[in-house]
């Protein structure tokens, strides 16, 4: 750590994390610009889950301004997406005048790392847990009552359920970064799995609807996380001690 960084004035502090703000949220709207370029084609995509249900449902534009909502909504969360490499770069920037020098080398990996992750968790909703818990809400109807949905609460539905699951999926990348800063330890993180386990069901509930066969599905795949995540802490105390 130098000197140097260490005895940045506050208000050098200050100018700089506006400097940062300014250029995440200048990524997020070039990134949601270019999302509003495909955003037909994107709809296309999300609305797919729907046309292969056992319980057909159909979706309807309830509001004047419903799909002009709809679409720049779906642009600025494409934005996010398309931006989290930049916003990664820039929190580590400003975080990393306070780290030592073997630390800084962590942020290619980092960026990469995060990217990834939250672009599985997104493909798993997608591909999993969406058409679980469609065909499960679809199924619970009554006869003679047609499932006609508002277009605006179904995005609403699947863009929590894939946001969610996307930040799900970071806890590795969480789970690396307080490696990193020694808050961490495979040792730590092992006694308490059975702990962990609780929270892993916990979370499950709250993302897929209240039946066993998606709160299974979810929960498998976040133990998995869990036990990744032990591996990529030993790794990092690990590089750290050599």
């Amino acid at each position: 750590m130098t000197d140097e960084n260490s005895s940045m004035p506050f208000l050098d502090h200050l100018e700089e994390l506006r400097w940062r703000l300014v250029k995440s949220l200048g990524s997020v709207l070039v990134g949601a610009v270019i999302t509003f370029y495909f955003i037909d084609s994107l709809i296309d995509f999300l609305i797919q889950p729907t046309q292969s249900l056992a319980t057909p449902m159909d979706l309807q534009v309830l509001k004047v301004q419903g799909m002009f909502m709809i679409k720049w909504g779906i642009s600025l969360i494409g934005g996010f997406v398309l931006a989290i490499p930049v916003l990664t770069y820039q929190i580590w920037k400003f975080i990393a005048p306070g780290l030592y020098m073997n630390e800084r080398r962590y942020v290619a990996p980092l960026i990469i790392f995060t990217y990834l992750s939250f672009l599985i968790g997104l493909t798993f909703a997608y591909t999993v847990i969406i058409p679980f818990s469609l065909d499960f809400f679809t199924s619970v109807g009554m006869e003679g009552i047609q499932n006609n949905f508002s277009i605006n609460y179904y995005f609403n539905f699947i863009t929590w359920i894939m946001i969610g699951s996307g930040l799900i999926f970071e806890l590795p990348v969480l789970v690396f970064i307080l490696s990193v800063f020694g808050l961490l330890t495979p040792a730590f993180m092992g006694h308490y799995r059975r702990h962990a386990i609780v929270v892993v069901l916990i979370l499950s509930a709250f993302i897929t609807p209240p039946d066993p066969v998606s709160l299974v599905l979810m929960s498998i795949p976040l133990m998995l996380l869990y036990e990744l995540s032990i591996g990529v802490s030993w790794l990092v105390n690990r590089n750290k001690q050599g």
